[in-house]
This record gives structure tokens, C-alpha cells and sequence, in this order.
């Protein structure tokens, strides 16, 4: 016990000493990535600067020549003013980024991205530059300055111009000079920094070898040991696993020949056993009394103790007699004696299966009741089912009904609305005499006026029908556009109120469905309620969709409801076809009204599968 617990703790004491040093080593090489990276960062950061510095410079050898370009073309357009006026900008537009660059070069510029000049022999050869570039840039002057708008080329703008010549070769030879500088001093500071990385490198790769040395080798081979322990513990132990294995299988077999006992024992209220032949060995007395049976003729086969029934007393034997090694188990209806039905749960167990004698134990339990009690919930559901189908029928027969009442409705809006003003609209056309021009006149605003009528009744009748929003874009679009509608062709204060974030699509069915009451609804408090104000909100959350429904109409008293349900709308669904609708998507309606107060209609659909509508 002492040797396991020292041998514990130079285990911990190894683990902590190699945790040391491998954080360590850790911590070193990190450390090292990170300075790298820094002159890494600090590197490009100055080949960012000198890379625009460079740019610069080139592109001042590119400016000085445009600029002799520009001064000589000058003269050549002297005669056209658009042309010439564009050679004067361009010049113009040369001389300030050249003269910019020039002074951002050496002292810096922020606008253009150029630090301050600080290598003494950068500065050197621009001082040598600087009297070729101002005797450029004063001679560049001079020319714009003394050119006037009148486009007239002066005397001295010759003299100019070879001042400009004669400097231009001197300036690109020094300003060759000052970009290989700045060339020479990028690479330079790129050596430096492959010198450091080097040397970086080299430490990562020193300490590596030395974790390799002092700790992972050493690591290795102690778990080289402790693979070999746990060997030979895996070889003992799969040693002992077999002996357990071998007195598990024997305790196995013990228990199963006391599962069998018990199992006889348990179920002893209703059992019999049995030769191979099927003539009976034991009978209990329960299982006599349950069958109608006396004690004197337990001498005939078990098959015909159990069932008056011939057909059954053959499948019995069959099933009896039969050789099998498992236990079968059977529901079986039986004749007793006395006539009497029974349902038995009959487990036959083969016995003494090493032998060449076998016998049958067979194990019963009464379920005539439960069998009873079965056929009579089968029975009810049968009755449930027709019962339903009866009432899905009658709600056919009503909608279809309601439907019919609906075309009704339509075609006499139409005859009587639209059908008369067309009528009327023909007989006022053709009672026109183009002859008594003051008739024709009142006749022609009589039939604007009748034209107008006319197609508002067409929209409140097309209105009436499915509304393509509903499809296109669904409930919340066409409830939108309902109200509006409605607003317009009825004059009353009709406003709709959206508190959802998104417009929300689901099933076809269920949406129409909607609509069509919240529809029906609204039209009920314009026509009966007669309402100045509705009110339509719909909201989703958690998955439940709410329209409601508010008016400021007269009310009535929700008792007599009832019995005004079909006759609430004149060819229209009435409240009995919204409550249809609604509970045919398995939706709720509730109606709540005060007399003189107003009423609510409030519709509740918990939406299943709803989606987003990604155009809006």
C-alpha cells in the first residue's frame, strides 16, 4: 500500500515537472510567432509607404514629360478655342499634382499617403533636383500666366519653353536616381528582416529539439511502461472475465429453471398438463369448474375437456400434439359443456425437453371480458364513425346550400343593380337625337353619371368574389385591400391595423376560409349594424393568427343568437355558415355584442406550417 501511494506520487510529481517545461517551451515558441509577426506587420507597413512613395516618384518623371508635352501642344491650338481651352486645363491640372508630389515627396502629405523624407541621401539628391524642378515649374507658370484668353501666343513663350526642354533631361537622369534610392533602401530593409526571421526561426527550431530531448522522449517512454502494465492487467483480466463469464452462464441456467417454476406457480389458477399424446396427466380444479367439468372425465384428451366444438377440438389436438421447443401462446374461443362462450389465453410450455418423453403444461387465463368489453368499444367507434359521417354529410348539404344562396345573391345584384343600368344605359343611347343639341347634352351627363354607377356596381360585384391579392399574396394583402374597397363603395370608416412584422402564407383553404368571414363579418356591420366604424386588426403570435373584428353599430343581444343564425344575411353565409367555415379548418369564432354598444367578431386559427412571404 505505501509503495502504490509513493509510486502515485512520483507519478503526479512527473506529470507536474513535464507540464512545466512543455508549457514553457509553449510559451516560447508563442512568443516568438508573435515578435515575428509584429516585424512581419511592421514590415509591411513600411513597404506599404514605400511602395506609394515609389509610385509617386515614378510617376513625377511621367508628369514632368506631360508637362513639356502639354506647353508645346499649347501653342499648336491656338486657333481653335475648345481645343485649346482642354490643353490649358490639362496643363494646369499637370503642373499642381507635379508641384504637390514634388513637396510631398520631401516633406510629406497626408492627402496623397507621403511621410515626411528623414534618409539624408534622399534629401541630398533632391536638393540637387530642386533647381531643374523650379526652373520648370516657374517657366510652366510663366507660360499660363501670359497666355490671355484671346488664345495669343506670346514672344517670350518660345523662351519658356526651352527653359522647360533644356531642365527636362537633367530632371528625369536625377529623379532616375532618386527612385533606385528608394528602391536600393526597400530591399535593404527586406534583408534585415529575412536576418531576423532567421534568427526567430532558429530559436523555434532550438526549442523544439529540446522538448524533443528533455520532454517528450522521456514522456515516451514512460508510456511505454504503462502500455505494458496495462497489457499484462488486460491479459489477467480477460482471464477472470472468463471464469466469471463461465459461473454467470451456470448461475443463467439456474435462474431459467427457477423462472420456469415460477411461472407454473404464478399462473396455477388455471392449468393442465399433458402426455404427448394429449390425453391429460393433471387438471386443476379451477380450470374443471371454468370449463363445466366434472372429475370423472378428465380420462378424455384436453382437447375435448376444453371445446364442445368439433372444428376447435381438431386444432387443439393439432397444437397439442405437435413437437416444438418454444412456448406458443393462443386466444381461442371455446364451447363449454352448457353452451357457455369462452375466451381463454392458453400458453402451451414444452417440459423435460432432454428427454425422449415430453409433456405439455398449459397455462390459461381467463379474457371472455375483456374480449366482451372489446367487441363493445369496436361497436361504439363503428356508431361514432357513421354518426360523424352522418353530420360531415348534413354540413355538405348546408354549405352547398349556402353556396347556392350566395349565387342567388350575386346573380340578383347583377339583374337587379347592373342588368337595369344597362338597360337604361341602352334606351339613354339610343334616345339621343344628335339634332336638339341641349337634350343630347343633360343625356350624355345623365349616361356619365349612369356609366358611373355602373361600373361601381361591377366592382362591388366582382369585389364580392375571390379577390386575386387573396392568392397572389394572401390574407394579409387581400383583408388590406377589402377594407379599402369597401371604405370607398360604402362611405363608411373602415381601417384595417396590421400587428404583425411579416406577411405570413398558409394553407389555401384556410385563408379563403378566413377571409370570407372576416368579410362576411364587415358586411354585417355595414348592412344591419349599420356601423360609421369597423374596425379590422389581425395578429400572429406563437403561432396562433387573431382577426378581430370591431364596429361602433347598434348590437344585439347574444341570447337570441341562435335563433337567427341561418337568417342574418340575406342570400349571404349567415353566422351558421362562419361558424361552418371556421370550424372546417378547425379554427374558433367567438361574437360578443351589447345592445346600443357595438359588436366584436373575433376568428382564432392556429397556424401549422405558416411561411414567411420573403417579398415584403
Amino acid at each position: 500500500m505505501e509503495n502504490q501511494k509513493q509510486q502515485q506520487a512520483l507519478d503526479t510529481a512527473t506529470f507536474l515537472r513535464v507540464r512545466k517545461w512543455y508549457l514553457l517551451a509553449l510559451a516560447t515558441i508563442a512568443l516568438t510567432i508573435i515578435v515575428a509577426q509584429i516585424l512581419i506587420q511592421q514590415h509591411l507597413n513600411s513597404q506599404l509607404n514605400d511602395s506609394r512613395v515609389i509610385n509617386v516618384a515614378g510617376r513625377q518623371r511621367a508628369f514632368s514629360q506631360k508637362l513639356v508635352k502639354e506647353a508645346m501642344l499649347l501653342k499648336n491650338a491656338s486657333g481653335n478655342e475648345v481645343e485649346y481651352q482642354r490643353i490649358r486645363n490639362d496643363l494646369e491640372h499637370a503642373l499642381f499634382v507635379w508641384k504637390t508630389s514634388h513637396d510631398g515627396l520631401q516633406n510629406g502629405n497626408d492627402s496623397i499617403g507621403l511621410p515626411k523624407e528623414m534618409n539624408e541621401t534622399i534629401l541630398k539628391l533632391f536638393e540637387d533636383l530642386n533647381p531643374h524642378h523650379e526652373a520648370m515649374v516657374k517657366a510652366a507658370e510663366n507660360i499660363l500666366g501670359e497666355i490671355n484668353s484671346l488664345n495669343l501666343i506670346p514672344p517670350s513663350y518660345d523662351g519658356h519653353l526651352q527653359v522647360l526642354l533644356n531642365n527636362e533631361r537633367a530632371f528625369l537622369g536625377k529623379m532616375d536616381a532618386i527612385v533606385n534610392e528608394y528602391d536600393a533602401q526597400s530591399k535593404e530593409k527586406l534583408q534585415k528582416l529575412k536576418l531576423k526571421e532567421y534568427g526567430l526561426l532558429a530559436v523555434s527550431l532550438l526549442i523544439l529539439f529540446l522538448e524533443v530531448v528533455f520532454i517528450f522522449r522521456p514522456l515516451s517512454i514512460q508510456i511505454r511502461e504503462t502500455i505494458s502494465k496495462l497489457i499484462r492487467s488486460q491479459i489477467k483480466s480477460d482471464n477472470t472475465a472468463s471464469e466469471v463469464k463461465r459461473l454467470f452462464a451456470e448461475k443463467e441456467r439456474s435462474l431459467q429453471q427457477l423462472q420456469e417454476l415460477n411461472f407454473v406457480i404464478d399462473n396455477a389458477a388455471l392449468f393442465a398438463s399433458t402426455r404427448r399424446d394429449g390425453t391429460v396427466v393433471f387438471i386443476s380444479k379451477k380450470f374443471l369448474g371454468l370449463l363445466e367439468r366434472t372429475e370423472t372425465q378428465v380420462n378424455l384428451p384436453l382437447a375435448e375437456i376444453l371445446t364442445e366444438d368439433e372444428g376447435q377440438q381438431q386444432y387443439l389436438r393439432e397444437i397439442l400434439t405437435s413437437k416444438r421447443k418454444s412456448i406458443r401462446t393462443e386466444e381461442i374461443e371455446i364451447k363449454t359443456k352448457k353452451g357457455t362462450f369462452l375466451w381463454l389465453d392458453m400458453s402451451i410450455i414444452p417440459m423435460h425437453q432432454s428427454s425422449l418423453e415430453q409433456s405439455v403444461l398449459i397455462l390459461c387465463s381467463d379474457i371472455t371480458e375483456r374480449k366482451r368489453n372489446q367487441l363493445k368499444i369496436e361497436e361504439l367507434t363503428k356508431q361514432n364513425y357513421e354518426e360523424r359521417m352522418q353530420q360531415k354529410q348534413m354540413q355538405a348539404s348546408q354549405i352547398v346550400e349556402g353556396q347556392e344562396e350566395e349565387r342567388k345573391r350575386i346573380a340578383k345584384d347583377i339583374h337587379d343593380g347592373i342588368g337595369q343600368m344597362l338597360t337604361a344605359l341602352k334606351f339613354n343611347i339610343e334616345s339621343i337625337n344628335l339634332d336638339q343639341k341641349d337634350k343630347s347634352k343633360e343625356k350624355i351627363a345623365y349616361l356619365k353619371t349612369l356609366a358611373s354607377d355602373l361600373i361601381k356596381g361591377v366592382r362591388t360585384a366582382t369585389f364580392n368574389l375571390t379577390p386575386p391579392e387573396l392568392e397572389d399574396h394572401g390574407i394579409f394583402p387581400a383583408l388590406q385591400k377589402m377594407t379599402v374597397e369597401l371604405s370607398k363603395l360604402t362611405g363608411k370608416n373602415i381601417l384595417y391595423e396590421n400587428k404583425t412584422e411579416h406577411n405570413i402564407r398558409f394553407d389555401s383553404l384556410a385563408e379563403t376560409n378566413i377571409y370570407r368571414v372576416t368579410q362576411e363579418a364587415v358586411n354585417n356591420a355595414i348592412k344591419y349594424a349599420e356601423a360609421n366604424y369597423i374596425l379590422v386588426t389581425i395578429n400572429h403570435v406563437d403561432g396562433l393568427l387573431s382577426v378581430v373584428i370591431d364596429d361602433d353599430g347598434k348590437g344585439f343581444d347574444p341570447s337570441v343568437l341562435d335563433k337567427v343564425a341561418k337568417k342574418n344575411s340575406e342570400g349571404g353565409m349567415g353566422v351558421f355558415f362562419m361558424k361552418e367555415r371556421i370550424s372546417y379548418i378547425n379554427g374558433r369564432l367567438f361574437i360578443n355584442s351589447i345592445p346600443g354598444e357595438g359588436t366584436r367578431v373575433t376568428i382564432n386559427y392556429k397556424i401549422g406550417a405558416a411561411v414567411l412571404d420573403k417579398s415584403e
